[in-house]
């Protein structure tokens, strides 16, 4: 599922991003819901070229509208407004503090059109909304799992309650890395291919430690010991150590974990006494990054090893040669 947002969520701070806009219109219009992601520049359509006219967009009137508007006497600019206003616009935002003329909020107050000011640049702006708009929209669902910035990767550790998901990140972060989230994972698929998890909203830096209790990774390491949210990179599936199955010792093959329909790098670590499991997660991640770069060790020394077998042999069948 995704979220739903309404134009007054607009007015509101967001975590990461400030729209820092204001109702020139009060409450009018603004529970209508945004449906789509896109915004629409009507420079076009104000000079009388309606074709193609995307008028259930957000409206953005940046330096050029706002002067475009400026440019005309009372008569010319009311006609104009009465065929802009003659379509059912969605919502109107003026960029940069430049305050529409009053004429403007008269037709919009009329047609039950919400006109937002931002004293944000148009790129800007755009920039942030678009963003907002889009997480709100993104795919989402949670999970019990772990979140960790591990040397700049998201490391997501999955495993059955007790596997030590919680304890291994614990660790992590007395080694320098960072809590995304623990117990509960929200994920939401920004893009195509880009899965972005953080916490919930309540319990976030939160740490439930059996033996210990609930903890503040915030409080008791300090604020870089804990980030918002985090592109997710990784999946490390934590689980107890089975003595019947046969566990990946080479690395030479792939193995993917599917979410929201984007295939992330997955490895199963095995639990067990004496394993640190948290180093092992050091390594995964940092193994990662290398192919990111392309370089694959496993991948590598088994090249250099059927090199140097097909060596042995090319020099076997010299020496038979020379020997006949």
């Amino acid at each position: 599922m995704s979220q739903r947002i309404i134009i007054g969520d607009l007015l509101e701070d967001h975590p990461q991003y400030s729209l820092r806009a204001k109702s020139l219109t009060g409450a009018v219009g603004l529970k209508k819901e945004i449906r789509d992601p896109d915004v629409n520049r009507p420079g076009l359509p104000l000079s009388g070229f309606y074709d193609y006219f995307a008028f259930d967009r957000i409206q953005i009137f940046g330096k050029g509208e706002s002067a475009y508007l400026r440019a005309y006497n009372a008569d010319e600019l009311k006609a104009i407004l009465e065929r802009f206003f003659s379509y059912e616009i969605f919502c109107c935002i003026f960029t940069h503090g430049d305050y529409p003329p009053d004429i403007f909020i008269e037709f919009a107050k009329q047609k039950s059109v919400p006109v937002l000011l931002s004293d944000l640049g148009t790129t800007n702006f755009i920039t942030s909304l678009n963003a907002i708009i889009l997480e709100a929209h993104a795919p989402v669902l949670s999970t019990h799992a772990t979140l960790v910035d591990v040397y700049g990767l998201g490391v997501l550790l999955l495993g059955k309650s007790g596997v030590g998901k919680s304890e291994t990140a614990l660790e992590l972060i007395e080694r320098g890395h960072r809590l995304v989230a623990d117990d509960i994972v929200t994920i939401k698929r920004i893009e195509d291919e880009t899965l972005l998890g953080s916490g919930s909203e309540i319990v976030q830096h939160h740490m439930e430690i059996r033996g210990l209790g609930i903890i503040n990774v915030k409080d008791i390491f300090g604020i870089r010991s804990v980030k918002h949210k985090k592109r997710i990179e990784l999946v490390c599936e934590l689980e107890y150590w089975d003595e019947s199955k046969l566990y990946d010792r080479l690395g030479l093959d792939e193995s993917w974990h599917e979410i929201l329909g984007v295939r992330l790098p997955y490895v199963v670590i095995p639990v067990r006494p004496g394993r640190n499991i948290p180093v092992i997660v050091e390594t995964a991640a940092l193994n990662q990054r290398m192919k990111k770069y392309g370089i694959h060790t496993a991948q590598e020394l088994d090249q250099k090893i059927q090199n140097w077998i097909s060596s042995e042999r090319n020099n076997d069948r010299e020496d038979s040669a020379g020997n006949q």
